[in-house]
């Protein structure tokens, strides 16, 4: 994940305009605080949105008149009480199946293959919450929704598995994994190597690791706070879903899957020190 997890290019404020332009401009004021920036004063603003002084001075007072950011006793800038209220209104998505279930369906359009929602539970397993069925007469089916599944167990679950903080995946390892099918794989030592591959790529494939003639690709969904919550996955026959396809089809679902973590309220700079967190120990360590 993380060569694909880096912060987008800044983007330039260019001076003049009005309307979208000073949304846009808005915008990119907003989009400056962030828990490594909570605070800021007008310099760094202007520095960080390629606006002159002027300019975002006269967006701060707008924003600050609609309680978009307030000003502190030493004059800097934080974000303001309207923003908090929005978040605790209820308007926003209140659980990761009501922020994924527009985007499951039309990635199941796009790709003609089911699309699974999994949600990791409290216990580090996961769960299958939501899926989105493909049309085929031979399609992936899942049957067992809301019942525990082992995180080692196929794609989905290494896709969180590579995320989750990195005690959280030593404790997971260090227990004895029971294989699901024939071609589950059972080693931790082999299973922190995959992990590590996703995430540098973002997402993960298996191949009748779960459930036999079954091959999947899933990348991870982040919630509040940038921490692993879930994942999207897609998935097929064997006969369909070639390693060629999956890899093809990867580039789909970590879209997809991106797209719900910023309704959750996830972000790149986020994410980026989750996958720091999930950084494996050394070997045997």
């Amino acid at each position: 994940m993380t060569k694909n997890s880096e912060q987008p290019p800044r983007q330039s404020g260019r001076e003049g305009g009005s309307g979208v332009q000073s949304i846009d401009r808005a915008v990119l004021i907003l989009r400056c605080f962030g828990s490594r920036a909570p605070e800021l004063g007008i310099s760094d603003i202007a520095r960080a949105t390629d606006l002159s002084t002027s300019t975002a001075h006269r967006l701060l007072a707008s924003l600050q008149h609609n309680g978009l950011v307030r000003q502190t006793a030493e004059r800097r800038y934080v974000l303001g009480p309207l923003l908090v209220q929005l978040a605790g209104s209820g308007a926003l998505p209140a659980s990761l199946r009501d922020a994924a279930v527009e985007t499951m369906r039309a990635l199941r359009d796009r790709t003609d293959e089911t699309v699974g929602l999994h949600e990791l539970l409290s216990t580090n397993q996961r769960a299958v919450i939501d899926q989105a069925e493909s049309h085929h007469a031979l399609r992936r089916t899942y049957t067992e929704l809301g019942l525990p599944i082992p995180l080692p167990h196929g794609a989905p679950g290494k896709a969180i598995l590579a995320f989750v903080p990195r005690a959280v995946s030593d404790e997971v390892l260090a227990k004895p994994i029971e294989p699901a099918t024939p071609s589950t794989i059972t080693d931790p030592q082999e299973l922190r190597v995959q992990l590590e591959r996703v995430r540098a790529d973002g997402f993960a494939m298996s191949f009748c690791e779960r459930t036999p003639g079954i091959h999947t690709v899933a990348a991870p969904v982040f919630g509040g706070g940038s921490r692993v919550v879930g994942c999207m996955s897609i998935s097929g026959p064997e006969v369909r879903m070639p390693r060629s396809r999956l890899e093809a089809l990867s580039i789909d679902v970590k879209r997809a899957s991106w797209q719900v973590s910023e309704v959750l309220g996830a972000t790149r700079e986020g994410v980026q020190r989750c996958v720091e967190h999930a950084a494996p120990s050394p070997l045997g360590g």
